[in-house]
Order: C-alpha cells, then sequence, then structure tokens
C-alpha cells in the first residue's frame, strides 16, 4: 500500500521539511518529489511527447528528460522509496532522450514495474519495457515504427547508415529488456498498409503480450500488487 500521513490521535504531526512547490515544478517538471518519510512507493508518470534536445511549444504537453534523469537520481538514494511505479500515456518523440530514460529507469537497482495506460507508442516502447516487469491496460495501444528524423536532411549514405545505427540500438534495447525476438520486432516495425502516414504496427492490449512485449495485460491495482511482491522479494 501507498503510505499516507495519518493522525489518529488527533496530535499534530511533524511534517519533514520540503523545498517550496514552485522550485521543484520549476526544477523537476512535478511537485511529487521524493522526500524524507515519503511513500514507499514512488509513481513516475511518462506523458506527451518525450522532448529532446529542442524544446517543444508551451502548448504541448511533454516528458523532459532533465526533469526526469535527476528525479530517478535521487529516488535511487531515497531509502524510504521501496520501489517505483511508472506510469505511461505518450505518444513518443525524440529516441535518444527516450533511450536515456529508459537506460537510467533499467539501470535502477529498486524493484521497478511499469503500466502503459492509454498509449506506450514509439520511444515509449523502450520505456515501458525498462522496468521488471509491464503491465498494459486493455485497451492501451503501443505503436512500432522505424526511426524517423525531422528538419533537413542529407542525402548522402552515411545519413541512412545513422539513421540504421540508431534503430538498431532500440531494436536491442527493446529485445534484450523483453520476451519478443528480433525478427518479430522488426517484422512489427516495417510493417506496410496499417498506417495510413507511415509503415509500422499498432498493437492492442493483449496482443502486447501475447508478442512478448509486455508481461501481462493488468491495470494500476495489478501493478501494485506485483510491484509490493517485487519489494517483499527484495526486501
Amino acid at each position: 500500500m501507498v503510505q499516507k500521513n495519518s493522525n489518529d490521535m488527533g496530535q499534530n504531526v511533524k511534517q519533514p521539511d520540503m523545498p517550496d512547490a514552485d522550485v521543484v515544478l520549476d526544477s523537476y517538471g512535478t511537485t511529487n518529489f521524493p522526500m524524507p518519510e515519503a511513500a514507499p512507493i514512488y509513481c513516475l508518470t511518462i506523458i506527451g511527447q518525450i522532448e529532446g534536445h529542442m524544446m517543444l511549444s508551451q502548448s504541448d504537453k511533454s516528458t523532459k528528460y532533465e526533469h526526469l534523469i535527476p528525479q530517478l537520481v535521487a529516488i535511487e538514494q531515497d531509502d524510504s522509496i521501496k520501489g517505483v511505479l511508472v506510469i505511461l500515456n505518450t505518444a513518443g518523440g525524440d529516441v535518444e532522450s527516450g533511450l536515456a530514460i529508459a537506460e537510467a529507469i533499467r539501470g535502477m537497482s529498486k524493484p521497478k514495474v511499469s503500466v502503459v495506460m492509454g498509449g506506450g507508442h514509439s520511444i515509449g516502447v523502450p520505456i515501458a519495457v525498462a522496468s521488471d516487469y509491464t503491465f498494459i491496460a486493455p485497451t492501451a495501444t503501443m505503436t512500432i515504427h522505424p526511426v524517423r528524423l525531422n528538419g533537413m536532411i542529407i542525402g548522402v549514405p552515411a545519413t541512412m547508415e545513422y539513421m540504421e545505427r540508431m534503430q538498431d540500438r532500440v531494436v536491442a534495447f527493446v529485445t534484450e529488456n523483453s520476451r519478443i525476438d528480433e525478427k518479430t520486432f522488426r517484422k512489427l516495425m516495417l510493417t506496410v498498409g496499417e498506417l495510413s502516414q507511415d509503415i509500422g504496427s499498432i498493437i492492442v492490449g493483449k496482443q502486447a503480450v501475447e508478442y512478448g512485449l509486455i508481461d501481462e495485460v493488468g491495470s494500476i491495482k495489478d501493478a501494485m500488487a506485483k510491484l509490493e511482491e517485487l519489494i517483499a522479494t527484495n526486501a
């Protein structure tokens, strides 16, 4: 269970020193930052677009790696936090920033469980599989497609080789951290005719489990139960 401060005796309870919420929001993109005596399960959200080295429009919801990675470091150092629940509803975004977040999540020593709610598209796929155990909601979707570049592209072989190497990094991470094999993942990535303006595949709910991309169909309560199980095993 997620801990809550209680005051059953009606007495004043001394609260831990906490930085100003505006400072935390400005520095980390959230007011839900690890604090002394915090809940043992920390909820980390991956929403909107994964922002890269260029800032997105203020009208776009985004996940910023410069906010998220310091949070992960703080969680790793906080002994009161025993596990991390990662909730995804993302359209994808910058490949390198997404992989950096995925590697940071994978590299944590504390138990981690992820839940795809709504969508875990594009570079959201590696982030979803970076946890120790993964869930997907029955109606949630995941889009798998090749790496794309925006802006001016120099039409030389080196450009295509660079894209191929970047794509190999994504494929390697996903196949190393899930049960899907490389051949199946690449086939889904290069499917023609399923997306109207792109190549690739959209998989829904239990399809992700059948392909071996996600461990189980479930929602918040299932993820919490699994995370508590992992925490007990890790204790």
